[in-house]
């Protein structure tokens, strides 16, 4: 697959809500997720309360709503990843598929 700065703009992906986040809340995703979605580790890994990251948690959903509810929709790219993940399609058929079908919409 070619580099983003290589494909025209026009077949890129629509930008990924997380990727809207400052680096703290990437790095609070990341500690969650590394945590299993514990927040008591989570709490201990910033020596905070765990009611701080339940409210700080509350917020980083609230604003990953508002960015997914404003996100630019892409239904083919939803219809592909079904097909990946139910096993019809592979992963580089798919990208080819939606490159075509971006450069030509």
């Amino acid at each position: 697959m070619a580099p983003a700065s290589l494909v025209p703009r026009s077949t890129q992906r629509p930008e990924h809500p997380l990727l809207a986040l400052d680096q703290e809340n990437l790095e609070f995703v990341l500690q969650l997720v590394l945590a299993s979605g514990s927040l008591k580790q989570v709490a201990r890994y910033y020596g905070i309360s765990y009611p701080t990251v339940r409210a700080r948690l509350d917020k980083l959903i609230v604003r990953l709503e508002l960015l997914v509810e404003n996100r630019e929709r892409d239904e083919m790219a939803n219809l592909l990843a079904n097909l990946v993940d139910a096993g019809q399609l592979t992963g580089a058929g798919a990208q080819s598929i939606l490159d075509l079908h971006r450069s030509t919409h």
